[in-house]
This record gives structure tokens, sequence and C-alpha cells, in this order.
């Protein structure tokens, strides 16, 4: 089968597309046919040797939608979807035209969602719940603030908060457009006074909750957005992996501080989760991130590259086609 292949680190153009044995249904496993798998973020970075729990050869790829096609009788010819922390990293990933996947990471595709769509959903979707639900137990009737709320990852996080009957402030660099508005109750700019906008939409209180999927050189800001004893959601260090912050300020508001990382996830666990998540995707109360490209297998250097230059937006490689 046809796969792509990290056999040295470094830039994208260093990767290969190559041939390697196809994975067979054994020890607990079954196959998939990959018919879409997404480019994070984290796969540019594991291409550029940036997870230290890779091993090398290895293809990437942490998201997938497809259709199994060897493993038990009862899975046969299932639309699935999954994502896991193993995927690309320490187990062959989804960058490939087949995949062996844990039996107990298989879950079933929402009837709602095409492949590219479901396979899009994976990490953006689970560390947005991983943050919000289950460690900031955002509550009914609070307000959540979301940093860097056009992201994918930003997008599902407001998408969730909604569900969970929380009041959104979206935080973005420019002014959103009217499909991201429309995930909000009130939006700002992150600038400078951002602190200063917040208080001033919740009435000099602060957010019970404050999801920071930037990081790094917004997290000063963010804990300063923090309601008296609320929780800041940190996901990523864009910018700046060292921060400082008041002390005496952070115990006196008794602020709560998470990290959240999808990697710690394994694809049992995720699929678990998935399982939750695909009748929200099935009623529409949920909606897939906006996927700007799809590419086939042949062209994924060429969209790791764009990716890794923030170019092209959200791209999927679709290594085999229905």
């Amino acid at each position: 089968m046809k796969a792509l292949r990290i056999l040295h680190f470094g830039t994208p153009d260093q990767l290969v597309i190559d041939d390697v044995e196809k994975p067979l249904a054994s020890d607990g496993h079954a196959v998939v046919e990959v018919r879409a798998a997404p480019i994070n973020p984290s796969d540019v970075k594991n291409a550029a040797g940036l997870m230290s729990q890779t091993r090398l050869p290895r293809t990437p790829g942490r998201d997938f939608a497809g259709v199994v096609v060897d493993g038990p009788a009862e899975w046969l010819a299932k639309e699935v979807w999954g994502s896991g922390g193993q995927f690309g990293f320490t187990h062959d990933g989804s960058h490939a035209e087949y995949l062996q996947v844990p039996l107990d990471a298989l879950a079933l595709k929402p009837a709602s969602l095409d492949f590219v769509a479901a396979a899009s959903v994976g990490v953006p979707f689970t560390i947005a719940w991983l943050g919000l639900i289950d460690y900031a137990n955002a509550q009914s009737g609070e307000t959540v603030v979301v940093i860097g709320a056009a992201g994918s990852v930003g997008q599902a996080v407001c998408q969730l908060a909604r569900w969970r009957g929380c009041r959104v402030i979206g935080v973005v660099r420019d002014a959103p457009s009217a499909a991201e508005a429309a995930t909000f109750d009130a939006w700002t700019l992150s600038d400078h006074d951002l602190p200063r906008h917040v208080r001033e939409l919740t009435a000099g209180r602060g957010a019970e909750v404050v999801y920071d999927a930037v990081g790094g050189v917004m997290f000063a800001p963010a804990l300063q957005c923090v309601a008296h004893r609320g929780r800041l959601v940190e996901i990523s260090a864009v910018g700046a992996s060292d921060v400082t912050f008041n002390l005496r300020d952070f115990y006196h508001n008794e602020t709560q501080l998470f990290g959240a990382d999808s990697l710690k996830l394994g694809a049992g666990d995720t699929a678990h989760l998935l399982d939750r998540l695909g009748p929200l995707f099935d009623d529409a109360t949920l909606h897939p991130p906006t996927v700007q490209r799809t590419v086939p297998l042949g062209e994924a250097i060429r969209a790791y590259q764009q990716v890794a230059n923030g170019e092209g937006g959200r791209q999927v490689i679709v290594p085999v086609s229905g």
C-alpha cells in the first residue's frame, strides 16, 4: 500500500510517499481503509521532530474516517471514525491507504457526516471536550471566554460551551466571519486591552472559564480575564514556552489552572468520546470544522508544506476515494 513516511525528522520536503506492507487484522486489531485523514498542526510538528515519543520510520496522521475491511465479522464494511494519541507517534498513523486500529478504538461514524467532515472532528473536538468539560467542568449559565475562537479548536469549544448552556465570548485576531460570529454571544479582539474588554462584557467579574487555545503570548492576558475562583485551560504555547505571572494575584483570585493534552488520550478513550459526540452531530447541535481543501495522498507532501507555512487552511488527505 501507499503511505506517507517520516524517515528523517526535518522540513516537510523530507517526507516520502513509499510502498509499505499493508497491515493485518490480528491481536485485537481491525484494518480500516482510510477515506479521509486531516493534517493537524501536531502532524507537522511530528514530522519536524518536535514530538519526543515518535520512533522512526513512522507513518504520521492522528485522525481518520474510513471503512473496516478486515477484522471481526460484526465490524466488516462499517463506516468508522477515530483518533488517538498513539497514531502517528508510537503506532503508524492515518496518512496511508490503510490503518491498523485496536478494536476498542472503533467508533461508528455519524450518518450525517461524510468521510471528510467526520475525519476533521477528531483532535479539535476531543481536546475541546477534554479541557472545557472534563477539566474545567463548564456549567450552564457560566461565561466562557475562548481565545483563538476562529480556529478549529476554538470553534469546537464555542459549540460545546453553547451546548452546555454557557455564554460565549470569542476572542479573535480579526473581525469574525458571519459563520464564526454565530457561535459567540459576544466577541472582542486579542489586543493589549483584552482583559479590560472582557471585564466590560462581564460587568467587571471576568469569566468563570477561560479556554486559551493559543497559549504562550496570550497566557498573561488570559489569566487576567478569569473571574474569582474561575478556571483557565491551556493547550498550547504559541510564541513562548516560558511564562511568568503574579503569584499573589493568582492565589488571591483562587484561580484554577488546567493543562490539557490530547496526546494523552488513547484511541480507545477517544472512541468512547466520539460515541458521545456522534449524536450531537447527527441532530445538528454540533458542526464539523470547515475544510478548505482535500488532496490525494500523492499531494500530501505539498499539503504538509502549506500547513507548516500557515497557508491553505484546514486540509484533508483522501488516500482512498470511495
